[in-house]
């Protein structure tokens, strides 16, 4: 495990890419977005700075990913989630700090729940715990609800390429992992960077993750400019700043 490309399968069968790179504890897990892959930005940034302190860095894709084959439209929830936790069992094994990207803030506190005695911080970046319900679903009209229920699947215009597809498993797979109407009984300390300019998640998402969470230790960073991507040189630098805090806090 030195930093190459590798792959791990899982239980399930899926192939999960992945690049480890070796160091002390805690280490870093990036999950990654809806749609996204290992290779932007905000993994590889944080990624060389994790190198050059010597810590433990892992990032992957997820089932129907960047390099890890299968068909998205059998993707969830459920599965990204489980591809996480048996690839963090697999190659972390040990005390680490979680970074979720948009939909991988929601993988992360799954990840959290189910692995609390090794989650040791969590950063959230435009962190969408709940998106499914809160912003595809509800964000639908009727006649897609309809549709989508009729036909299984329905594709949606993205501001960053090519419609996506939305599925009637990863809305009703979704229900079964909601987080966003209860207390969520972590107590790690958390970090939420949210951009105020996001057209995907609006800024107020992280205030009701931060009510939701039983930690006492939650703070949020509102990027007056920053969108969903936070990936200029000014975003990364405030989010290899704010892990640099929270590794120091929790190392």
């Amino acid at each position: 495990m030195n930093g190459g490309l590798q792959y791990h399968v899982t239980s399930t069968g899926d192939r999960l890419a992945y690049h480890y790179t070796p160091g002390r504890a805690p280490g870093v897990m990036f999950c990654g977005g809806f749609r996204s892959d290992m290779t932007g930005s905000k993994a590889t940034t944080l990624e060389s700075y994790c190198r050059g302190r010597g810590q433990a860095f892992l990032r992957f894709d997820y089932h129907a990913h960047g390099q890890t084959g299968g068909d998205f439209l059998e993707g969830s929830i459920g599965r990204w989630t489980q591809n996480a936790l048996e690839l963090f069992d697999h190659v972390m094994q040990g005390p680490a700090i979680l970074v979720g990207s948009s939909m991988g803030g929601w993988i992360a506190l799954n990840m959290a729940l189910q692995r609390r005695e090794y989650v040791k911080g969590i950063l959230g970046i435009a962190a969408a715990p709940d998106f499914t319900e809160r912003l595809m679903w509800a964000g639908m009209t009727p006649a897609q609800q309809r549709d989508l229920m009729r036909d299984g699947v329905i594709y949606v215009p993205s501001l960053y390429g090519d419609p996506y597809p939305i599925t009637k498993l990863l809305i009703e797979d979704g229900r079964q992992h909601l987080l966003l109407d209860s207390p969520i009984p972590l107590t790690c300390p958390v970090r939420l960077v949210q951009g105020m300019k996001d057209p995907d998640v609006p800024w107020t998402y992280a205030h009701d993750i931060a009510e939701a969470l039983e930690s006492r230790d939650v703070q949020t960073m509102l990027i007056k400019e920053g969108d969903h991507r936070l990936s200029t040189p000014e975003d990364l630098h405030v989010l290899t700043f704010t892990l640099e805090k929270l590794l120091d806090a929790v190392s």
